[in-house]
């Protein structure tokens, strides 16, 4: 019997949101981040600007490395007290534990860091090839397509992230108010 973050998917009270509404909130995430991703380099900039300088901090590498972290304390921080993010908020998507419950901080990162599934593979390939940006992005986009596909094969449709973590995605949608 498998324990500690690693459970199999036991069969779900709730429905998994359909993957066109999963890819919705996906593609509004990204927006989101695009934005949250602007940060490490407008403080990039303020240093530069205030110090006229450059920092070793501000190389490609650093600042990727920055955002990771940024990222990773955006999804964690939403999923293990909310449940949801902004973009699943509107969504009305939901990530539990396999059993129904809240996650835990510690099962949230390690949802953040499976999730580098969706782009890890292609990003890695397009390294190794040493392709140009525009090959490396097309590369991540096809992985990323694939990967979305890949969730029609798990048998509750859940992404496989979330598969491994012992999490899935359900419906959120809010329950009508009774008058009373």
């Amino acid at each position: 019997m498998a324990t500690g973050l690693f459970k199999p998917l036991a069969p779900m009270a709730q429905s998994a949101p359909s993957l066109r509404r999963r890819m919705a909130c996906f593609v509004y995430e990204g927006m989101i981040l695009f934005g949250i991703g602007l940060i490490p380099g407008a403080l990039g900039a303020l240093f530069v600007a205030l110090t006229g300088k450059t920092h070793p901090l501000q190389s490609e590498t650093a600042l990727r490395a920055f955002a990771f972290v940024f990222y990773g304390v955006y999804f964690t921080y939403f999923w293990s007290r909310r449940g949801q993010t902004l973009p699943m908020q509107t969504w009305h998507i939901r990530v539990l534990t396999s059993s129904g419950e809240s996650l835990s901080q510690k099962r949230a990162v390690a949802r953040y860091l499976a999730g580098c599934l969706w782009f890890a593979p292609a990003a890695l390939i397009a390294a190794l090839n040493h392709w140009t940006r525009w090959d490396a992005l097309a590369a991540v986009a096809v992985g990323i397509v694939v990967y979305a596909l890949l969730a029609l094969l798990h048998p509750q449709r859940q992404f496989w992230h979330d598969a491994i973590c012992g999490t899935q995605l359900v419906d959120a949608k809010p329950q009508p108010r009774r008058r009373s």
